[in-house]
């Protein structure tokens, strides 16, 4: 005897699935699709997550020396006054050219930083960089232009540190 198998045994289909086992391959196909739905939402949200966290530590990058600096700008501040006091009295001797020397350095290290001075005097008043301290007719000049610079501005990067303190003119 040889164990062939009959052309009608190989032959024949499945049985069919009764109503119930189909309504259990769909509840199951349902909740396969429910958990591959969950999945790739989840890989998403997580992507989206990682995506922010590389900006948010990028932004804190960008702008950490922010805080160090503007607690430094009062002192480049007294700098600005002793240089110009110093000139103001005629004295160019080797105390004031070493102060403007720190001054200088100063200047740079912040530079190097992404801390830069506002631009300001002669150009219009911008609230977002400026704060107008005072108001003085004039008729040589456009109004809502800054005629004199009382405390000068920075900026961290493109953001601003400390406004400039104008003086803004009016229509005479």
């Amino acid at each position: 005897m040889s164990d062939e198998t009959t052309p009608q045994a190989a032959a024949d289909p499945a049985p069919m699935p009764t109503a119930e086992e189909m309504a259990a391959l769909r509840k199951q196909a349902a909740e396969r699709d429910q958990y591959l739905d969950l999945a790739a939402r989840t890989r998403a949200e997580f992507e989206n997550y990682q995506k922010r966290m590389q900006r948010e530590r990028e932004q804190e990058r960008k702008y950490s020396f922010g805080p160090f600096a503007e607690s430094l700008l009062p002192i480049l501040d007294n700098l600005d006054r002793a240089v110009a006091a110093a000139k103001q009295a005629g004295e160019t001797g080797p105390l004031v050219q070493g102060v403007a020397m720190v001054q200088t350095q100063f200047i740079e290290l912040l530079k190097r930083n992404g801390v830069t001075r506002i631009d300001a005097e002669g150009k219009p008043f911008d609230p977002n960089l400026h704060q107008a301290i005072m108001q003085t007719p004039k008729s040589d000049v456009e109004p809502n232009t800054i005629v004199q610079v009382i405390e000068q501005g920075f900026m961290n990067q493109d953001r601003v540190l400390r406004p400039a303190k104008v003086i803004v003119s009016t229509k005479a």
